[in-house]
């Protein structure tokens, strides 16, 4: 699945794409987007301290992976969705629709 794409078509102007942690700052992140997905390792590193610099910034996110052990998730952020992979594109974005508060729009 093209997250990007499937980011685009829901309504995302601008989508960045990370494949490692050094790809990303939180600073930025917390300033130029509205919301972000995550994926619990990248590169083969936890993002859990990325997720925290995210929550502290007021920035509404969802995990996406295909890590399903959910308990770690649900301790440290209650409330946070995690969308295990393999996943349909319409659970992605109602999930972060649902991070955002906002209504997803069904396309098609």
């Amino acid at each position: 699945m093209d997250v990007e794409q499937l980011c685009r078509d829901n309504g995302a102007a601008e989508v960045e794409i990370a494949r490692d942690l050094t790809d990303m700052d939180g600073r930025k992140v917390a300033s130029h987007f509205d919301a972000a997905i995550v994926d619990l390792m990248l590169g083969g590193t936890s993002t859990l301290e990325f997720a925290f610099g995210l929550r502290e910034a007021g920035v509404p996110f969802v995990f996406a992976s295909g890590y399903t052990d959910a308990s770690e998730i649900k301790a440290s952020f209650p409330g946070v969705k995690l969308v295990g992979k393999p996943y349909s594109g319409e659970d992605l974005v109602q999930a972060l629709a649902d991070a955002c508060g906002r209504t997803a729009v069904r396309q098609g």
